[in-house]
């Protein structure tokens, strides 16, 4: 087991999956990281040295990512909403909230919404 910032990782998970597995990091993101610390693309966590996941941990708690990342876009849209403002009210109603089209086929976007209303 390889620990990155906490969280325990199968030593034959490809990093890129690893670092893609935590919430605000993405695909470029990811691959940015690894090109920074000289990772190939198909490493595994299982080889990567202690000095490695040691600076890997390091750039990781100097981003917003997980419970930050996801308590800011909260905070955001409850600004959206208390302000009033058109979007806010797409928000509250569950309605799709970058001009899609909502004569037909508005069922991802009032799912999506839904965990926000909630919230």
């Amino acid at each position: 087991m390889v620990f990155i910032l906490g969280v325990p990782f199968r030593e034959d998970r490809l990093v890129k999956k690893a670092l893609e597995s935590f919430y605000g990091i993405g695909p470029l993101v990811s691959q940015r990281i690894m090109a920074r610390y000289h990772i190939y693309p198909t490493m595994r966590v299982g080889s990567l040295a202690d000095k490695q996941v040691q600076d890997i941990t390091a750039q990781l708690s100097n981003m917003t990512i997980e419970n930050e990342l996801r308590r800011s876009v909260r905070d955001n849209i409850r600004r959206l909403k208390d302000m009033g403002s058109y979007r806010g009210k797409r928000h509250d109603f569950g309605l799709p909230v970058r001009g899609q089209r909502t004569r037909t086929q508005t069922v991802t976007a009032k799912k999506l919404n839904r965990i926000d209303r909630r919230g």
